[in-house]
């Protein structure tokens, strides 16, 4: 019997490779803050995306607009879009993740459509709510998919994030009473998420490591793979054999002095 405990013992504190994490494939790299896949490099991306359109257009709502509902979501925009901004870039570069440098060819149409509309017009006021509300309504959909989703801590939190800013934007756009409701999908989310030709189309890379002073949330580590459960079940393990022994020896000198 003893023998036999002792080697469960061994099998749960001598051999950790047996309770490793399963390799998720070449597109993932591990992290401090768990694995990094491809949906949250795609979530930074998408949101640098985002930005480089959509602070402009806050910044037209504000200069081109009389409503002033339109220019009180323009400064939504403007303030939103330069957090996210400034979080985005930290994060990515946390996690080695290269970010678009300038709109795609749609966001960049968008931009020009409303430069294109007279200044202090309606038709300024509805191309301003309806592409914006329409970019946001997709992209809030995307948001909610990757943050059900990703076992990554920081993409988690930051991912809320990004929905509370999001859904602030939404709002403040509904509420010029501009937006076309029965056209919230004319804006694909494919279209809002393509890259710009000009972003770098790297491979994912070994996320540089990071001090343990960071601001984002961290998971406890494993050590040497093993998840923190399996080591609390070891260690109640061995204290049970060490007590039993302890216990068993004792018994033993008591039956035979």
């Amino acid at each position: 019997m003893r023998i036999l405990l002792v080697a469960l013992l061994m099998v749960l504190l001598g051999s950790p490779s047996a309770f490793a994490q399963p390799d998720l494939g070449p597109d993932y790299v591990q992290t401090q803050f768990g694995p990094m896949g491809p949906a949250g490099r795609d979530l930074l991306q998408k949101v640098a995306l985002a930005g480089l359109w959509e602070g402009p257009a806050g910044r037209m709502g504000l200069e081109k607009s009389a409503n002033p509902l339109v220019q009180e979501a323009g400064r939504h925009l403007i303030e939103g879009h330069a957090d996210l901004d400034r979080r985005t870039v930290q994060l990515a570069r946390t996690l080695g993740v290269d970010l678009p440098t300038q709109p795609n060819a749609d966001q960049q149409g968008w931009l020009n459509e409303m430069q294109a509309a007279p200044a202090r017009s309606a038709e300024f006021d509805k191309v301003f709510a309806n592409r914006l509300r329409a970019a946001h309504g997709g992209v809030y959909k995307f948001l909610a998919t990757v943050r059900t989703g990703t076992r990554n801590t920081a993409i988690r939190d930051y991912a809320k994030v990004c929905m509370d800013t999001v859904l602030d934007h939404m709002t403040v756009l509904e509420a010029t009473g501009m937006v076309d409701f029965a056209d919230t999908k004319a804006i694909p989310l494919a279209l809002v998420a393509q890259p710009s030709s000009a972003a770098p189309a790297t491979p994912p890379r070994q996320a540089p490591v990071v001090s343990q002073n960071t601001s984002q949330p961290q998971q406890q580590q494993d050590i040497g793979g093993v998840p923190d459960g399996l080591i609390g079940l070891g260690v109640l393990v061995a204290s049970a054999i060490a007590i039993w022994l302890w216990s068993g020896g004792r018994s033993s000198r008591k039956m035979h002095p």
